[in-house]
């Protein structure tokens, strides 16, 4: 994905209040100077036919896993949209965002789907989907709260920490503010506070010192 070029969006899900949501995320996270074309579908079939279209190319896609199918090309869910567009567009970053909980079903969906992003809708808040926006469009995975919790807080496979939150850990360790981080991290002190906050949630520890979360991440081997 050339970051000086406009990157195209491709979202499809039912429901038109969540599809705005996105929208106006993704206007938010432009403000940092990233271009994105968006084009919205709301069932299978269309969200089909936009992916098998050849004159489409599309470098980041959001399915909603539960939607109406289109059965005639064997396109059930939203899972099979990433399956396709994996398939068509292998370059193209692919989350998906469900209302299920089960493990079983979120288990299915990281081994057969492995996508580079999962959202439990219920997790999801306006600078959490903008947190996770800009983990995948550096290339990394984003899980929501309640993946990570289904799967272990032991489980760094799944949590899968950034540079950016490790450097964070290690200036706290040395006794660094939120302020003097900025100094060495391309962060603002806000987007610093955020991660620490969400570091201390992932680790179960919500509510903890800085002392505890730096404790914790010398015991799992992080710092």
């Amino acid at each position: 994905m050339n970051s000086n070029s406009p990157i195209n969006v491709l979202i499809v899900d039912d429901h038109p209040f969540i599809i705005q949501a996105y929208r106006n995320a993704l206007n938010k996270y432009s403000e940092q100077g990233i271009e994105f074309n968006v084009t919205q579908a709301n069932d299978c079939k269309t969200g089909y036919e936009l992916i098998t279209d050849e004159k489409n190319e599309f470098h980041l896609a959001m399915f909603d896993v539960s939607m109406p199918e289109y059965a005639e090309k064997n396109i059930h869910s939203g899972e099979d949209l990433a399956k396709l567009m994996t398939e068509k567009m292998p370059e193209c970053r692919v989350i998906l965002l469900t209302m299920h909980v089960e493990f079983d079903k979120i288990n299915s969906i990281i081994k057969n789907v492995n996508p580079n992003g999962l959202v439990i809708k219920n997790d999801i808040t306006f600078n959490e989907l903008i947190f996770a926006l800009d983990k995948i469009l550096k290339n990394e995975k984003y899980y929501s709260q309640t993946v990570v919790t289904m799967f272990g807080q032991s489980d760094f496979n799944i949590l899968e920490l950034d540079s950016l939150d490790k450097q964070i850990l290690v200036h706290l360790s040395n006794g660094f503010e939120s302020q003097q981080i900025t100094r060495h991290v391309p962060l603002k002190v806000d987007i610093i506070e955020f991660r620490i906050e969400r570091l201390k949630e992932l680790f179960n520890i919500k509510g903890a010192t800085h002392i505890e979360l730096v404790k914790l991440a010398r015991l799992r081997g992080i710092i």
